[in-house]
């Protein structure tokens, strides 16, 4: 019968005993440190989706929208002239109407698209709608700009004032600083009139200073015996920390079957 000694295993010493600690606290950072660096990379590329998202994407899907909505405006077509002598058929130039008061339509109702906006100093871009209301969840994000409710209406005595995101959901008001004195802002309705404005000035606002769109703009208490009209967006672009104001005054107008606003196809 052979008898076998069993030997006990080593007890560890104090040493490897403090190096197996650190190297488990070791793996317990690495393992922390990683979840973090995990969780920073997922919240980066979330933060890059809603960058995209919000810098790119809806001005995408604003501007074809906004784009059929100015298309299915019950506007009456423009009259083209007829051609002669071997010239082409072009636009009838609107002869502009100073003699009398403008045809003013009534305030519609929140949401209703009414009007356009185009700027000829804003080459490329295209006409914008402009509906009734100022918030953004019905309005400015979807519609485009916004008439702040119960100011004049286009032609009317007082100030019409609209309102315009810079950047994103199509950024219709993107532009606004190029404006310069004297540049025209044209204003089409659905009652089939053309409203031909001048911008007059420029100015930075901070956001309380509501009385840029009072019926005299910068005088509250004042009784307004011109037609007005004033633009309002956020500045500098991104922030919402100040406001860019314009200014302006009607120059003329004119009905649409009278022809287009030489403004509009290059003339000053």
């Amino acid at each position: 019968m052979t008898s076998e000694t069993t030997t006990e295993p080593a007890a560890p010493t104090r040493r490897e005993r403090r190096k197996a600690g650190r190297s488990h606290a070791r793996d317990v950072v690495y393992s922390v440190v990683g979840v973090i660096g995990e969780v920073l990379i997922t919240l980066g590329v979330l933060l890059f989706a809603f960058l995209l998202w919000q810098l790119w994407w809806t001005d995408v899907v604003g501007n074809r929208v906004q784009a059929e909505i100015v298309a299915e405006l019950p506007f009456e077509p423009v009259p083209t002239a007829t051609p002669s002598a071997g010239a082409p058929a072009g636009p009838v130039i609107a002869p502009p109407r100073r003699d009398e008061p403008p045809p003013v339509m009534a305030e519609p109702a929140h949401g209703t698209t009414f009007a356009t906006i185009q700027v000829p100093r804003w080459a490329g871009e295209p006409e914008r709608p402009i509906s009734q209301g100022t918030d953004r969840a019905t309005v400015l994000d979807v519609l485009g700009a916004g008439h702040y409710e119960g100011t004049a209406m286009p032609g009317d005595v007082g100030n019409f004032a609209v309102a315009g995101h810079r950047t994103t959901y199509a950024k219709p008001f993107n532009r606004v600083e190029e404006l310069q004195v004297g540049d025209p802002l044209v204003i089409r309705t659905t009652d089939n009139i053309w409203y031909v404005y001048r911008v007059t000035s420029t100015q930075v606002v901070p956001p309380s200073a509501i009385d840029v769109i009072a019926p005299v703009p910068g005088d509250p208490g004042a009784v307004p015996t011109e037609r007005f009209i004033t633009l309002t967006t956020c500045h500098p672009m991104f922030s919402a920390r100040e406001r860019f104001i314009v200014h302006g005054v009607l120059d003329y107008w004119a009905p649409t079957s009278d022809g287009i606003p030489a403004e509009l196809v290059g003339g000053a």
